[in-house]
């Protein structure tokens, strides 16, 4: 039986998102009706279509009979977790001509990488590329000759926006093809404190370097339980993947069938069933919330309380902050991965992984099962896992699929409880984040890594405006003290929202040596941050007016994350005083400049997503 809770909560957004979800379902109920689109197409339109295909295609395409299968691609080869996509397209393509069907590159869109841009002014383009991946898959996808959509995507806005962007398209089935994580490296731990001492200058440049080239080291997504990986898990528990294929090292043979069998997957319901399901039907309400709860339950990015809440947004579905945080009161954490734990996304593959988690979420009634996946009906597939077809004795009756790879019961034990747990023993009888709230505004914060003695903390501000000029003083020996950093001014109409991973080092360090220190600001942290309790995505922002930019050197402010609570300890009629002397800032961004002019006039809070897009 489902959880009292979760039934609660899916209830309600439903009762919200009525009328957005009701205009967004009947748009893509009209685009279902028409004919097939390119039999509408005029010659000279489908001539461009075909014009660089071969003589085979060509026919096929006029022929206007078999799919035409659109490839989204974020490929580039400065970005490891996108190193790999450079050769789906060709298999893809190869597959389709063998079901006598054609595939095209429809359109690439950015990836830029959050770990080469931190504390650059790059980032602050970050947040804002989102969007514009969105607008590339939709451009990608106005074509409208396609009948099915691969997305290529793995890390931080780039699955989002592939998301946001082919939900324009919802009537056409989707599948989201995963690249796999690197082989494991370093620990994360030893990684974490060389950080650590290079910022309190005992180690060189060099040491720093070569700890950092050896965490990561190879094509592949990052290891950590950051945002990239979060997305993986997400699509997965969304029903966008194919159950088990999320962290499945590249360059294998099963991550190699488990492409090939997607992509036959899609092209045997598009010839035999044709009624795939499309993507309008699977990101629906209950699917939002299975999202969310696999969040909590594993401690994921903090970057998915706006993601989320972008993503439901496009498909006409409305959620809140406080709905995640109701829901975090009682969905258990059941998993310990970097920076959470010591453990990397590889060591949690092999204890269980998506199927021992899915399965167990499931029995505890967290997740809905009655929903629609990209293989049809119910999430009873995800809670197996794939397997090489090379010992009949493993493969379950029911297994069907293309290629090499069939799917197995997944493992009734973890194998490794430090690292994945069943409901029955979770680390945390609630997830891993959570909504705080106080005079400050509404913030969010990821218990899950920060240890329960420094979860609440009450101590004197002080007020930076940039990451620079926290390290400075750090530099400078002045924050030896008990103190919370105030970094105003660092929302997405300030600046993009840049994430400010950079401050982590230096914070965790004086953590270590025994002050009390915490965070709070209106900017981002990053996926990988971790044990210093950080009050983050703060609204309102410093330049919307929000009480963080009345907070002045020395203000008492509190950070008590067991209570849900964020409070200055400033009286209302000081904080008035204030208000009436108060000078708003103007945006200040680096690079990008002028693009990011027209972005900050029309981007919601962080609680609204921190997009550009809104429902009507």
């Amino acid at each position: 039986m489902l959880h009292p809770r979760i039934q609660e909560v899916t209830q309600r957004v439903i009762e919200r998102s009525k009328n957005t979800r009701q205009d967004y379902l009947e748009r893509i109920s009209h685009a279902k009706k028409q004919t097939r689109v390119r039999a509408g197409l005029g010659c000279g339109n489908i001539a461009h279509v075909m014009a660089a295909c071969s003589s085979d295609d060509k026919a096929r395409l006029k022929a206007d009979e078999q799919p035409n299968l659109a490839i989204i691609n974020s490929y580039n080869d400065m970005l490891s977790a996108h190193v790999p996509y450079k050769d789906y397209p060709d298999l893809i393509k190869d597959i389709a001509t063998k079901y006598d069907a054609t595939a095209q590159v429809a359109g690439g869109v950015p990836a830029m990488c959050d770990g080469v841009t931190q504390g650059r002014d790059g980032m602050e383009l970050s947040l804002f590329s989102r969007d514009v991946i969105a607008m590339s898959t939709a451009i990608s996808l106005s074509h409208d000759v396609f009948d099915g959509v691969f997305c290529l995507g793995v890390c931080d806005k780039i699955v989002p926006g592939l998301l946001i962007g082919a939900l324009s398209f919802g009537h056409l089935p989707v599948f989201f093809l995963p690249a796999g994580p690197m082989q494991s490296g370093i620990p994360n731990k030893e990684k974490a404190r060389i950080r650590q001492k290079f910022a309190q200058g005992l180690v060189s440049r060099e040491d720093l370097l070569e700890a950092e080239s050896a965490s990561y080291h190879s094509a592949g997504t990052c290891t950590f339980y950051g945002t990239a990986n979060s997305n993986q898990m997400l699509m997965e528990i969304m029903g966008l993947h194919l159950p088990g294929s999320s962290f499945i090292n590249p360059y294998t043979e099963l991550r190699d069938g488990l492409t090939g069998n997607a992509v036959e997957t899609m092209l045997k319901q598009l010839t035999d069933d044709k009624e795939s399901p499309c993507l309008a039907d699977v990101i629906s309400e209950k699917t939002i919330i299975n999202g969310l709860v696999g969040l909590l339950s594993t401690g994921g990015s903090t970057n998915h309380a706006i993601h989320i809440v972008a993503i439901a947004k496009a498909a006409g579905i409305q959620v809140t902050w406080k709905d995640m945080s109701d829901l975090s009161e009682v969905v258990p954490l059941l998993t310990r991965i970097y920076p959470n734990g010591s453990a990397d996304v590889n060591h949690f593959q092999a204890a269980g992984g998506m199927g021992f988690l899915m399965r167990e979420l499931a029995s505890a009634g967290y997740l809905h099962t009655d929903v629609k996946t990209m293989l049809g009906d119910g999430l009873a597939p995800y809670m197996t896992e794939p397997r090489l077809d090379k010992d009949d004795s493993l493969i379950m009756s029911n297994s069907t699929g293309p290629t090499k790879v069939k799917w197995v019961d997944c493992p009734a034990n973890s194998h490794d409880e430090e690292v994945l747990r069943p409901v029955s023993n979770p680390f945390s009888k609630q997830g891993g984040l959570q909504l705080l709230t106080g005079n400050l505004g509404k913030a969010v914060i990821k218990v899950s890594a920060v240890a329960i003695e420094h979860q609440v903390v009450t101590a004197p501000a002080k007020v930076f405006s940039s990451q620079s000029a926290l390290q400075d003083a750090y530099t400078r020996g002045e924050l030896n003290q008990d103190f919370i950093a105030v970094l105003k001014e660092q929302g997405p109409k300030a600046k993009g929202m840049p994430e400010l991973h950079k401050l982590t080092p230096v914070m965790a360090t004086l953590q270590d040596e025994g002050f009390k220190v915490a965070i709070v600001t209106d900017g981002r942290m990053s996926g990988a941050s971790g044990k210093v309790p950080a009050a983050i995505h703060l609204a309102p922002e410093a330049v919307e007016g929000g009480i963080i930019a009345k907070i002045r050197e020395g203000d008492l402010v509190t950070l008590d994350a067991p209570n849900g609570m964020l409070k200055v300890h400033v009286s209302d009629e000081e904080l008035a005083k204030r208000e009436a002397e108060l000078s708003l800032p103007s945006a200040t961004f680096g690079t990008g400049r002028e693009l990011f002019t027209g972005f900050r006039n029309i981007v919601s809070s962080a609680d609204s997503g921190a997009s550009a897009f809104g429902l009507e």
